[in-house]
């Protein structure tokens, strides 16, 4: 049961989200362990791996170019210290990676055929991968497919209707291709939203009336509280209650009963009786270390604590669909034949000079205090 058929109208979903706390806390509790182990809650790592210098103009996001925030912009990562990152997000506990660069879409350039390589090569490690990298082509998800992607993540954000008063340079019908790209790929979805951005409730159901509406509504759905950074527009916005990302985590394990509800960026406001009311509703995940992109977040060993004295154990990789098979992408491949083939002739050159007696020019340089 993807959706819940009980609650079907916005209506609906208005009276269950404003249902008595601890009612709407034990129908969630309810359902989440029927189709779900109760004690299992996915360690995940999220990793910015180009960061800053963004284009849109996201009211909530400290990487916007045209914002002045603390966030510097960094070219994209090597593939190398990806893999020592996923390595040490591995040995923390961690079962998933979600690489995310600040792209508005992905283009078809070298460092996007980098990101294909760093999938591959987590993938290889035995973690679940997942990517978000702005808007992409039905190409684009398929070479990230054959890559190894195992999910892509693509937030919605909030209800169309308050879209526009968060966000003006990528409409919310992108959002939505973006999501359809990936799944004719046959990639799984990751796709949630953030509360606290001066939304009404209505807005908060309207965000899941719009997955409602989707013929496969995401595997995953991640639930963020906004962190509010100086600099954005939303630098002003008080922060939500606890109460009111334990209410939208329940509901949306409600509605929701077999996707995975990740609670996202927003827990170093939270206590940790108020993060286990949010297990208890029907959180299966939660991101690891202490970072979310550029935002706060609680540290291993903080999150080692949590799940010793709440009995929680570490969700295994791969253990609600099979790991994606890493495929020899082509372009990487001529790319690398291309290298080895010029590092070839470099070294016959090389030898060719040193047997027709060519020594390099020795210059001699001049002692300043002579």
């Amino acid at each position: 049961m993807k959706v819940n058929p009980t609650y079907q109208t916005k209506d609906q979903l208005l009276e269950l989200y404003n249902k008595p706390l601890l009612e709407l806390v034990f129908e969630a509790a309810s359902i989440h362990r029927q189709y779900h182990n109760p004690r299992e809650v996915q360690m995940s790592s999220l990793l910015s791996i180009k960061t800053g210098g963004c284009p849109e103009d996201c009211g909530y996001c400290p990487q916007a170019a045209r914002y002045h925030t603390d966030v510097d912009a960094h070219k994209l990562m090597t593939v190398e210290s990806v893999v020592e990152q996923a390595k040490n997000a591995k040995a923390n506990g961690s079962s998933r990676l979600c690489m995310g660069a600040a792209w508005r879409e992905v283009r078809d350039n070298r460092d996007f055929d980098n990101v294909v390589e760093m999938v591959q090569e987590v993938n290889n490690l035995g973690m679940e991968v997942c990517c978000t990298l702005g808007m992409l082509n039905e190409q684009q998800a398929q070479r990230l497919k054959n890559a190894g992607l195992f999910a892509y993540n693509h937030n919605l954000d909030t209800s169309p209707e308050y879209y526009g008063d968060v966000i003006s340079t990528r409409e919310y019908e992108d959002r939505l291709n973006t999501i359809e790209n990936a799944r004719k790929a046959g990639i799984t979805v990751c796709s949630g939203g953030i509360i606290g951005m001066g939304e009404a409730v209505e807005d908060r159901v309207g965000l899941l009336m719009s997955y409602m509406k989707m013929e496969n509504p995401p595997e995953s759905i991640p639930i963020n509280a906004l962190v509010a950074v100086e600099g954005t527009p939303l630098e002003d916005q008080k922060p939500i209650e606890q109460w009111e990302m334990i209410r939208m985590v329940a509901t949306t394990r409600i509605v929701f009963p077999q996707a995975i509800v990740r609670l996202s960026a927003g827990r170093t406001k939270m206590n940790k009786e108020a993060q286990a009311l949010c297990f208890l509703a029907g959180a299966g995940s939660i991101f690891a270390g202490d970072k979310l992109l550029t935002t706060p977040n609680p540290d291993f060993n903080e999150d080692k604590e949590m799940f010793d004295i709440l009995g929680l154990i570490p969700k295994v990789p791969f253990k609600d669909a099979e790991q994606p098979v890493s495929l020899p992408d082509e372009k990487i491949e001529d790319r690398k034949r291309n290298e080895a083939l010029r590092a070839k002739e470099l070294e016959v050159a090389r030898a060719q000079a040193v047997h027709n007696g060519f020594e390099p020019r020795k210059i001699k340089t001049v002692d300043s205090q002579a």
